[in-house]
């Protein structure tokens, strides 16, 4: 018992030095260090200070709290050192700490303790539990520096990961970092979404997506996929939602007008709605869907074939009846839907429907009974949409107007005509079917398109699925990285191709996470057994911007200045298409090339570029302030080109794309809707364009809630300028723009 008090005081007095216990917790912090690294680390002079050091240093060595390894000339902590800086710290500390109280992310206020670091350090990142017990002591230490009394679980976690950050643990810090964002970033949002005309709701929803964007770079991509997102490489649409749900949904109406619809995913909430015995009941089942799938879907809906699929509702109904009815849909979608919606209206019922069983509110027979029926419908949308366009026009839900050689002359004549007349205000959207590869495809008013052309089954590849997510590829930056050497400009496309395509395989695997969660309660319910949604047939979209500046970079002229500048765009997408096709074929999923559906990702990625690059190198389009690159349109449609040039150079590149494209025709002067007939006429006969819209901008005064056509600057009527908004198309939809 002596001998154990003799050496108990022996290690007290080996330690009554500071600087003995200095060099304790500099081993215990550091690992093993070399007589001149703890010198350094200490700040000691190694002309005035050897000799003390070296006599402090034997000490510690002759009582066992260290020892030297002259293999590597290094001192390390040994156990009975490692005990007495633990009971040091716990000793100094046991005051300060018991005093210290935390705020926790549970707002709960604790008593500080430093063993729920280490838990979190194991727990979140994997840190192994001798190692996270050091750097909970290493950060206890440093708060208790702080000499406050009371402190926050974000404030705990910024030591911990500076910490992490020194001893070069990188790896276990990107695992704990916090995600959020600072209170001036809240201000910033709350500005953006107003100008936006955003609700509250979608400001939360908005700072919602901004945490899981976060979530998505942080721990879902690989730190080459996230860094080249960060940097502009590449741009990953709908970061926010990456995660959560897809981006686009094709639905089949005729599973729930001949099942009904059962709503809730929690048990207690779970109601079921009968199928509809009327077109009022038809229409409200649908706009149900709409609304409850637009929390799992986060840009696009499509109610394909509607006309078609609600015509066995409107038998024996007037045509007054069936507008009256139609017209309430329209709005209340337009209201209470926050997704996209796309309709897509047939002028008549195609040769592939018509022997399909109908579904009514009896045994109805098959759509093709239904000719007449699907005729008025089609009219009651478009004239619906018509008698709003001097007022407010409805911009969502979007009227996709399908053209097919099958299905031409008499009545369909008379839509078309109509839909011509809206043209002449920048609506509906037009689906070119002419030819076999078309014959089954389908549009959103995003231009995602999907055809017969994986499984080989038009129902199985085209309704019940949709489209994941898209990846942009930013085109000029691999021309400013290439020098404009053709090879290497080829090679960086491919590395940033490489890149998207794998941000397109873990969407594809989060979602089936999701599935498996049943976390979308809504378009994953069974069918038959089947989930409604089919992921499996799900498109993704790899897509780029630039194509333009890049071409005009490379090789100095731009797509629609020569032949040889439009052929080497068309190598470019070539090259871009085949490895989209080669890598989906490899994974197993359905990949195709498409233009983006997006405007961000043609502005940010070119504001990414000019402050890497300079005005001086970057080309882009648009203000200084306000730059953006070439991307749903290869040729900006604001260039003077005749329309034969543009439609010619679009043809070439719509084949190209079969993910998704959008040709917009720019209407600059006022045009009659026989002009835009024949327009269209020339569309169809000489250039196999898949899908397009005629664009005009449009002027709206909430005062007056009247329309006008161009960008107008003040009210034509009450010559107000706050009163005004601007509706203009920079990517498939109009969007809502405040006149500054």
């Amino acid at each position: 018992m002596a001998l154990k008090r003799r050496l108990g005081a022996k290690v007290l007095r080996a330690v009554a030095s500071a600087l003995r216990l200095n060099i304790l917790r500099l081993l215990y912090d550091r690992g093993p260090l070399s007589y001149t690294e703890i010198m350094s680390y200490l700040k000691l002079s190694p002309s005035r200070d050897a000799g003390r050091f070296a006599y402090h240093l034997k000490m510690l060595l002759n009582m066992d709290l260290i020892s030297s390894d002259p293999s590597l000339k290094k001192y390390r902590i040994t156990d009975l050192g490692r005990s007495l800086v633990e009971f040091a710290d716990d000793l100094e500390n046991k005051a300060y700490r018991e005093q210290m109280l935390v705020r926790t992310s549970r707002l709960a206020i604790e008593r500080f303790d430093r063993n729920k670091i280490a838990e979190a350090l194991v727990r979140e990142g994997d840190v192994p539990a001798d190692l996270a017990h050091r750097i909970a002591r290493e950060a206890e230490r440093r708060l208790l520096k702080l000499g406050t009394k009371y402190i926050t679980a974000p404030l705990i976690r910024e030591f911990v990961n500076a910490i992490l950050l020194e001893h070069g643990l990188e790896e276990y810090r990107h695992k704990m970092t916090r995600l959020g964002f600072p209170v001036y970033d809240i201000t910033l949002l709350l500005k953006e979404m107003s100008e936006r005309f955003a609700d509250v709701e979608q400001v939360q929803m908005a700072a919602g997506r901004r945490v899981f964007e976060e979530y998505a770079l942080l721990s879902t991509l690989p730190r080459d996929v996230a860094d080249a997102h960060i940097s502009g490489e590449i741009h990953i649409e709908n970061l926010g939602d990456w995660v959560l749900k897809p981006s686009i949904i094709m639905h089949d109406a005729r599973s729930f007008l001949h099942h009904g619809l059962t709503v809730g995913g929690d048990l207690s909430k779970i109601n079921f709605i009968p199928k509809p015995k009327s077109l009022r009941a038809a229409l409200c089942l649908l706009r149900d869907l709409l609304q409850l799938t637009s929390a799992e879907v986060s840009k696009e809906q499509c109610l394909d074939f509607i006309n078609i699929f609600l015509a066995p509702y409107a038998e024996n109904l007037r045509a007054e009846d069936i507008k009256e009815e139609i017209k309430l849909f329209l709005t209340s979608v337009n209201l209470t839907v926050p997704t996209g919606v796309s309709l897509g209206i047939e002028m008549g019922v195609p040769s592939f429907l018509a022997e399909e069983k109908a579904y009514g509110p009896d045994e109805v027979g098959v759509y093709g009974d239904y000719v007449d029926e699907s005729i008025k419908i089609a009219s009651a949308f478009l004239e619906c949409i018509k008698d709003s366009v001097e007022t407010k026009p409805i911009l969502n839900p979007s009227v996709i107007v399908k053209l097919r050689d099958e299905l031409s002359g008499g009545e369909s004549e008379k839509i078309l005509y109509l839909a011509h007349e809206l043209a002449v205000h920048g609506i509906p959207y037009f689906a070119n079917l002419m030819g076999e590869e078309q014959r089954y495809a389908s549009y959103t008013a995003l231009g995602s398109r999907l055809s017969a052309d994986w499984r080989g089954d038009w129902e199985i590849d085209v309704i019940r699925t949709g489209c994941l997510d898209y990846v942009v590829v930013n085109l000029p930056r691999a021309a400013y990285e290439s020098d404009r050497e053709e090879d290497r400009f080829f090679k960086e496309i491919q590395e940033y191709a490489e890149k998207g395509l794998m941000a397109l395989r873990i969407k594809h695997q989060t979602i089936r996470e999701r599935a498996d969660e049943d976390l979308l309660p809504i378009i994953l319910q069974r069918k038959n057994g089947d989930r409604y949604f089919r992921i499996e047939n799900a498109l993704s979209v790899l897509s780029f911007v630039g194509l333009d500046e890049a071409v005009r970079f490379m090789t100095e002229e731009s797509i629609r200045e020569s032949r040889d500048a439009l052929r080497f765009a068309e190598k470019i997408i070539t090259k871009l298409s085949d490895q989209t096709e080669r890598y989906g074929r490899k994974a197993g999923i359905r990949l195709k090339l498409g233009f983006p559906s997006s405007f961000e990702a043609a502005t940010r990625l070119a504001q990414l570029d000019i402050e890497r690059y300079g005005l001086g190198v970057a080309l882009t389009h648009g203000e200084r302030e306000n730059p953006y690159y070439t991307g749903l349109n290869d040729i900006p449609y604001h260039t003077e080109i005749s329309i034969d040039e543009y439609l010619e150079a679009e043809m070439r590149l719509h084949r190209l794309t079969p993910g998704s494209h959008m040709t917009k025709i720019s209407l600059k002067d006022e045009f009659s809707p026989d002009d835009l007939m024949e327009t269209t006429r020339m569309i169809i006969d000489q250039y196999n364009i898949g899908f397009y819209a005629y664009d005009r901008p449009l002027t709206y005064c909430s005062s007056c809630q009247r329309t006008w056509h161009g960008e107008r600057l003040k009210c034509p009527i009450c010559n107000s300028v706050n009163t005004l908004a601007r509706f203009r198309r920079r990517e498939t939809r109009y969007r809502t723009e405040r006149i500054k």
